[in-house]
């Protein structure tokens, strides 16, 4: 087994405040995340859809909620849901029916007792750190189930 890099939340459970040792930093009223380690993260004008990590842009498709590409890559999502399966080099895994991640590319996620959110990534055997560009598929894989997670929490 490879490293395990804790998933750092906030007092109450609910902000994901760190990744390892990358510190998320959140906004003045502490919304939304402004910069997950030395990268900035960027809204669209409404402030609900992620935009940029970094210098990593992410489009989407016409519904809006569905990424389409990060950076030069495409993101292959389920259109009923948005759960990406994969983004660019890197197989997104989640069980059959779940929304929840288990594996990106060679790093798999694991949850509490609960099972309600992911509580560490364990990086593949020789690894000591996660590279940027997994980092960067990490965060918006998480952003995404999060952000599903709060719509349909809140449709209930």
């Amino acid at each position: 087994m490879g490293l395990e890099l804790e998933l750092g939340y906030d007092l109450r459970g609910g902000r994901l405040r760190s990744i390892g040792d990358v510190q998320l930093t959140y906004g003045g009223w502490g919304g939304r995340p402004r910069a997950l380690g030395s990268l900035s993260l960027e809204y669209d004008l409404l402030g609900s859809r992620l935009r940029w990590i970094g210098d990593t842009e992410i489009t989407y498709g016409r519904l809006g909620s569905v990424p389409r590409t990060f950076g030069t890559w495409d993101v292959d999502c389920t259109a009923w849901a948005g759960i990406p399966r994969r983004i660019g080099p890197y197989p997104v895994e989640h069980p059959r029916l779940s929304g929840r991640v288990s594996a990106i590319g060679p790093i798999e996620v694991s949850y509490g007792l609960l099972g309600g959110r992911p509580r560490r990534v364990v990086l593949p055997e020789g690894w000591t750190a996660l590279p940027d560009d997994v980092l960067r598929v990490l965060f918006l894989v998480l952003h995404l189930q999060a952000e599903r997670n709060r719509g349909s929490s809140s449709a209930a």
